[in-house]
């Protein structure tokens, strides 16, 4: 049994999260149809995928799609930060927009609950409560949203857009139709803006999507 364990090799591989939920969607949600797309993606974190090609591109260093490298208008530029190649990076604009004004609202503390679950509750309620500062917390956060999309869009000019993760699932289609009214004062248009279809886990569904692609090729390889 040794011996066996001993000459047993299982293949392990990393892939980003973000780009697989946008694998999620392109085998079994709204990018089914889409040589290229964009998704955008608010959870944890706010990160971007993109598939050029029907092929996820992660560029050189496997960072494409990393936002939080993007300066965004009306954000303050932040230079102190120094990554590992000692490039500096932008705080993630948009989520700390949203925290603050969060707060103002007593909505949730942002410092001592999960983003993801403080941010859901934020944008849930801002799309059910018509008065006071819940137009603004979503106004504020759409506003965003189109900015960073905007630049994607005039660099890439992909077929589609998808929003997905807990945080944009919870603006639904009211959150939507907000970031696509912006998005097109800010730049003409033709990418379809929609909301992920895959609702349910997309990370851990993409996942097994890549795995079950991963083995059909070694299984069913023909170039040996």
């Amino acid at each position: 049994m040794d011996e066996l364990s001993a000459t047993l090799q299982i293949p392990i591989e990393c892939e980003n999260n973000v780009n697989l939920a946008a694998l999620a969607e392109q085998r079994l949600g709204a990018a089914r149809e889409h040589q290229d797309f964009v998704l955008l993606w608010n959870q944890e974190e706010l990160g971007a995928a993109v598939v050029i090609g029907n092929q996820l591109h992660r560029g050189r260093t496997g960072r494409a799609g990393e936002i939080r490298f993007l300066p965004v208008p009306s954000a303050p530029l932040v230079r102190q930060g120094i990554s590992a190649e000692g490039a500096g990076f932008q705080k993630p604009a948009v989520p700390q927009m949203l925290a603050e004004l969060a707060k103002e609202l007593g909505i949730e503390d942002f410092d001592d609950v999960p983003f993801a679950e403080a941010a859901t509750k934020a944008i849930e309620r801002a799309t059910t409560v018509g008065d006071g500062l819940y137009p603004q917390l979503l106004e504020t956060f759409a506003t965003g949203l189109a900015n960073v999309l905007a630049t994607m869009k005039a660099i890439l000019d992909p077929d589609l857009l998808v929003l997905s993760g807990t945080v944009l699932r919870a603006g639904g289609e009211q959150l939507r139709r907000l970031i696509e009214s912006k998005l097109t004062e800010l730049i003409p248009t033709h990418s379809r803006l929609v909301l992920g279809d895959v609702q349910q886990d997309p990370v851990l569904r993409g996942a097994v999507e890549y795995a079950l692609t991963a083995t059909r090729d070694e299984v069913f390889d023909t170039s040996l």
